[in-house]
């Protein structure tokens, strides 16, 4: 094994996501946050409809999924303001921040297995 922390360093993951992600219930919840998060990254708008579209699960599973997750507050559903007809979907800034901790773990996790390889 080249990375020979490698379940201890899962396991490390694991614990952070389980104790700072409560709200993650499914993969498809990850998949959702991670949805609406890219697209808010990369300054785009998302829809529930493009969420919909991107085939995470049945329409159903993800409808009621992101139900739930709006309404723990992980995800913000607004009025789109260029067409009142649809939401747009953005990640809470609480999430942001507790999502920027979850990358600072898996930065460490990255940069402890570049030092171990050398």
């Amino acid at each position: 094994m080249k990375f020979t922390a490698l379940f201890a360093t899962l396991k490390k993951v694991r614990d952070f996501e389980k104790l700072e992600f409560p709200f993650i219930k499914s993969l498809i919840d990850f998949d959702i946050v991670i949805e609406v998060g890219f697209a808010q990254e990369q300054g785009k708008t998302l829809t529930p409809k493009q969420l919909f579209l991107l085939k995470i699960g049945s329409i159903t599973t993800v409808r009621r999924r992101l139900t739930r997750l709006v309404g723990k507050g992980v995800i913000h559903r607004r009025t789109n303001k260029r067409d009142h007809r649809s939401d747009v979907l953005t990640i809470s800034p609480g999430t942001l921040k507790i999502l920027d901790r979850y990358a600072a773990v898996l930065a460490g996790i990255v940069l402890t297995k570049e030092r171990h390889e050398r």
